[in-house]
């Protein structure tokens, strides 16, 4: 029997249902309104915030500079992992209560303070600044536990400058600094992104874009407090370029040693390639606390000393060449059609026709009937005075110039001012006075307004060590790829040759700067004893004080600032040079007496022990204190 259905309960119970799911789905809808009300209206401030602080940042990646080595591979400066506080203003609601918070956890100088509120100034916001750089253990501790109380302020690792060798460099290598506010306004920002530090002088400053890189970025994505929450891209940076240095250390390590007590500069030069072994200017100082800010005390201190440790010598100090320069005047002579053989008679002074005053010899006696040769080897003054006259500052002007004095050497170094080469156009237009012909005289014995600079003695030594062959004087002589290890190796550069002299006329010079160190009457002889090798040479003393006519210049009197300097250039072994050098040594008196034996010694210890060209002898070369005043 089949059931009847009751239609009318089954539409009521279907009725039912729907009203209870119409009412369940009412009801979530009602949740999810309030719910999104909620979050809409109460919460509408925080999400907008969460939404704007979330976003995608670029952290550059700053490129390892590259590293300086010398000419035998000992690093002169590198890089090592110190710990730096960094502050990433755009995370900071407050920042002068931050570095009020953060001064107690660390140590924090005013110049810290005064540098980080410039930066702020000139940097983006987004851009992470240095507070305080080179944290000590102690003070990294405690940022470690502390940090994450301070937001926008960061603990990072960074790579920081180290001269291994500093006060013997710091005058070739200089240093790299801060970015200040006027590098700002210089470099181009994009190029600096994440980088601290830029060449401040030296070959830091002058090779600044080869040692720079090239730095790269990190895409990451940060939340509201600048926590990293995943990285998107990168782009590696790339490393600077490694610099290969002509300098020998050891041989710069000799100099500064000999230098000692004295002010004064050492520059040494293979004449054949222009690389420049050594570069001594003493004092020197320790670039090392220039990195990241030197004191103000400390600084104060440089710059106040009266033996000036800031001042490079060898590059910026100009000096009177004195009778440095007897060979070069005799070639330029030659030039103008002047026979060294011609004698001249010298009874210890000099008049100009109808003249009163008297132009000394630095021997009183005098050194009677002499040639060219004889006023070299004996360094004759009235010979020049007279050579001089002949000549005329022009021809001499001309002549001298053809070898470099009164011109910038080239060298790889900023601002090489040009020593000074007396001319009449040039006494015009600076003193509005004509020129006198006892000016033309003293200039003929590197007195007067004549000027150079140690490294323009010793290029101009290196030319006649090279027969009038001009190169110019160098540091840089490779570039290394840091990832390939591949190296370009840098050819001399050489700018032609003296005109107006042929062969013959050096080989008579050198002949006679060589009888200077081991002839009878030379001026440099005793420095010259127990030579292993034959060198030339020529002793130089230049007047720092007037003497008048009627005073007699006595060195144990005078007070040392105003006595004179001790000069001397020279090159070895005369057949192959291999090295010429020039030292000046402030206030020391004669040539031979301080500045011969310190040559003689570098020489020796140059050729013998780093060249090995020449067996050693157990021979006393330090002969120098011995020699009265000769020159």
């Amino acid at each position: 029997m089949t059931p009847i259905r009751n239609y009318l309960q089954e539409n009521r119970y279907g009725y039912n249902r729907i009203v209870v799911m119409f009412v369940a789905v009412g009801l979530l809808a009602l949740v999810l309104a309030v719910r999104v009300g909620y979050l809409q209206i109460s919460q509408h401030d925080r999400f907008e915030e969460l939404a704007q602080s979330n976003r995608i940042d670029l952290v550059p990646l700053p490129p390892v500079r590259g590293l300086i080595y010398d000419r035998n591979g000992e690093v002169l400066a590198q890089n090592f992992l110190v710990y730096n506080l960094e502050v990433l203003p755009d995370k900071v609601q407050d920042m002068d209560a931050l570095l009020d918070q953060l001064g107690q956890l660390v140590e924090l100088k005013e110049d810290d303070l005064e540098r980080f509120r410039a930066l702020l100034k000139r940097r983006p916001s987004f851009e992470r600044q240095t507070l305080r750089a080179n944290l000590s253990e102690k003070e990294a501790s405690r940022l470690a536990v502390n940090l994450h109380r301070y937001p926008g302020a960061e603990f990072r690792a960074r790579l920081q400058r180290d001269y291994t060798r500093g006060n013997l460099t710091a005058h070739v290598v200089g240093y790299v600094g801060r970015i200040s506010a006027d590098d700002l306004e210089q470099i181009d920002n994009n190029k600096y992104r994440g980088l601290e530090y830029i060449g401040k002088n030296g070959i830091e400053a002058f090779y600044e874009t080869t040692l720079l890189g090239k730095s790269g970025f990190k895409q990451v994505e940060t939340n509201a407090h600048g926590k990293i929450i995943r990285s998107l891209e990168q782009v590696p940076p790339e490393a600077g370029k490694v610099l290969h240095l002509s300098l020998d250390i050891r041989l710069q390590e000799k100099a500064m040693e000999l230098l000692g007590g004295y002010e004064g500069a050492v520059v040494a030069i293979e004449p054949a390639t222009g690389d420049v072994l050594a570069f001594a200017s003493m004092p020197g100082y320790d670039p090392n606390p220039f990195v990241n800010g030197i004191g103000k005390k400390a600084y104060g201190e440089l710059r106040t000393s009266d033996r000036r440790p800031l001042l490079n010598r060898a590059l910026y100090g100009r000096y009177a060449p004195g009778s440095t320069i007897k060979g070069f005047m005799t070639l330029v002579g030659m030039q103008k059609g002047v026979s060294p053989h011609d004698r001249v008679f010298c009874n210890g002074y000099y008049r100009l026709p109808n003249g009163k005053r008297r132009y000394r010899d630095w021997k009183k006696t005098g050194h009677g009937s002499v040639d060219a040769h004889d006023a070299i080897e004996q360094s004759c003054n009235v010979y020049y005075y007279q050579l001089a006259k002949r000549l005329g500052i022009d021809s001499m002007h001309e002549g001298m110039g053809q070898f470099g004095f009164g011109h910038h050497t080239g060298i790889d170094l900023l601002g090489e001012p040009s020593g000074l080469m007396p001319s009449r156009q040039w006494k015009q237009e600076i003193h509005q006075q004509p020129w006198t012909s006892g000016e033309t005289l003293i200039i003929g014995i590197g007195q007067g307004y004549m000027l150079i600079t140690p490294l323009q003695l010793a290029t101009v030594t290196a030319t006649l060590a090279n027969r009038g062959r001009k190169v110019v004087p160098r540091f840089l002589t490779a570039i290394e790829n840091p990832q390939t290890h591949t190296w370009e190796r840098l050819p001399p550069e050489v700018t032609g040759r003296v005109a107006g002299n042929n062969p013959q006329d050096f080989d008579y010079v050198i002949r006679a700067m060589r009888d200077v160190v081991h002839g009878k009457k030379g001026t440099a002889r005793l420095s010259g004893r127990g030579l292993r090798y034959e060198m030339a040479g020529k002793t130089g003393t230049a007047q720092v004080k007037k003497v008048g006519q009627n005073e007699t210049y006595r060195e144990e009197e005078t007070e040392k600032r105003f006595r004179d300097h001790s000069l001397f250039i020279g090159f070895a072994p005369l057949d192959d040079p291999k090295i010429a050098i020039a030292v000046i040594v402030e206030h020391a008196g004669g040539g031979s007496r301080i500045a011969a034996p310190m040559a003689r010694e570098l020489l020796d210890y140059y050729l013998i022990e780093r060249l090995g060209l020449f067996p050693p002898e157990d021979a006393d070369t330090d002969t120098g204190n011995r020699l009265a005043r000769l020159d």
